[in-house]
């Protein structure tokens, strides 16, 4: 099997590691990973008590947390910057197949 690799300032081989998932149980919605992604590959979602995503627009009442997920999977580069500032480590990545 071969992955998609690159090569660092340095010369070194390197194999980017895309985002596949965040880990909703486990993620605080505290926005860090979101922040240091320029690449509009996750966005914060409003949850109910149930499990369910609402739209925190609609009824703030019915929100119960907010939670990272990712919603352009495409636009990730594979440099990990959101999982360097996650306290909870919650992102999974997994690396392209050239």
């Amino acid at each position: 099997m071969s992955y998609l690799t690159g090569l660092t300032a340095g010369g070194e081989a390197w194999t980017p590691q895309f985002l596949q998932n965040i880990n909703w149980k486990t993620c605080l919605g505290c926005g860090r990973c979101f922040k240091a992604c320029g690449r509009g590959v996750m966005a914060l979602l409003a949850l109910n008590e149930d499990g369910e995503i609402v739209d925190e627009d609609e009824d703030d009442d019915e929100v119960e947390r907010k939670v990272m997920a990712v919603v352009n999977a495409a636009n990730c580069i594979g440099c990990q910057a959101c999982d360097r500032v996650c306290p909870k480590r919650c992102h999974t990545y997994a690396a392209a197949l050239a």
